[in-house]
């Protein structure tokens, strides 16, 4: 436990000052929000793109974590609609109980699997990822169209133009091919995509930081607890439960395992301001599952790898 806690500290502490750099308004509220896009839209990418294209992920790999992100996701959905059919929230608060229930947050996967994994592991969860982000982003939007109803329905176009345009699933995807393809860095373009790799982590975990609404947690409500429960320890026991009976087991499990362990994605919180959903309860779920993990993840890891 206490090794596997020293192991996770630095991404805790990270986040933590990412949080108190936001808190004190340092270097300024604008910083943040462009650091959050640099990630996501350049350093992110080029770490998934480097790391990728220097893997050997044998091909057979694909196929097992197809059937694997399937069998989590209809695992989860289930249960958060019997928890639904028990608790019959209204369609807001349920949409945000599923978002948390089932998205993660990519930079504390990325970051968490490099550290825990090592680079092989990095590159089977960025294929986990890269399978499961357009997953989850078709079933949340269903989601929402079910309990929230949108006017004229859901427009499917820009959502399936999100999904193709995701730096995140663009990065996997090109990288993947550049391994598979063994086509090799040249020592120029490795020393630009290297040192950008090397800064995606510390700055896109302190950018979770800086994006935690502590403010959000007074008052804290059923569908919140409910939520974070069936992320932080319910999805993982199912993952590790799905994997026996596939027959599944090595770096792939410890992947699925990890992302299952992972808060909600601070994406979320933009999903349900513009779908409809309950974005407060969003930014209670998003921050409390987040000081959460700090405890569960480490206990969960111990307990099933």
């Amino acid at each position: 436990m206490a090794m596997m806690t020293q192991a996770l500290a630095p991404v805790f502490i990270l986040i933590l000052t990412g949080y108190l750099f936001r808190r004190f308004q340092f270097p300024g509220d604008s910083f943040w929000l462009q650091a959050e896009r640099f990630s996501y839209y350049v350093l992110f990418p080029a770490m998934l793109i480097f790391k990728l294209g220097q893997a050997r992920v044998p091909v057979s790999a694909y196929g097992d974590v197809f059937v694997l992100v399937l069998a989590m996701l209809a695992a989860m959905t289930l249960a958060l609609l019997a928890v639904q059919w028990l608790f019959r929230w209204s369609g807001p608060v349920f949409s945000s109980v599923y978002q948390g229930g089932i998205r993660f947050n990519s930079f504390v996967a990325i970051a968490t699997a490099g550290m825990l994994l090592g680079d092989d592991g990095l590159s089977t969860m960025a294929i986990v990822i890269a399978v499961k982000i357009p997953l989850i982003n078709l079933l949340c939007i269903l989601m929402f169209s079910l309990a929230v109803g949108q006017d004229g329905g859901v427009r499917w176009r820009p959502v399936a133009r999100a999904i193709m345009t995701n730096p995140l699933i663009i990065g996997s995807v090109i990288g993947a091919l550049w391994g598979y393809f063994r086509v090799g860095f040249h020592p120029l373009l490795a020393g630009v995509l290297e040192p950008l790799s090397d800064l995606a982590l510390p700055l896109g975990l302190m950018t979770v930081g800086a994006g935690l609404q502590l403010k959000a947690l007074r008052g804290t409500s059923l569908p919140l607890l409910v939520s974070s429960g069936l992320k932080l320890v319910g999805f993982p026991l199912m993952t590790m439960g799905l994997a026996l009976a596939l027959g599944l087991d090595g770096i792939l499990v410890q992947a699925g395992i990890l992302l299952a362990t992972l808060p909600t994605a601070t994406s979320s919180y933009i999903l349900a301001r513009q779908l409809g959903g309950d974005a407060p309860l969003m930014a209670a779920i998003i921050s409390g599952q987040t000081l959460l993990a700090i405890v569960t993840i480490p206990l969960i890891l111990e307990l099933l790898w």
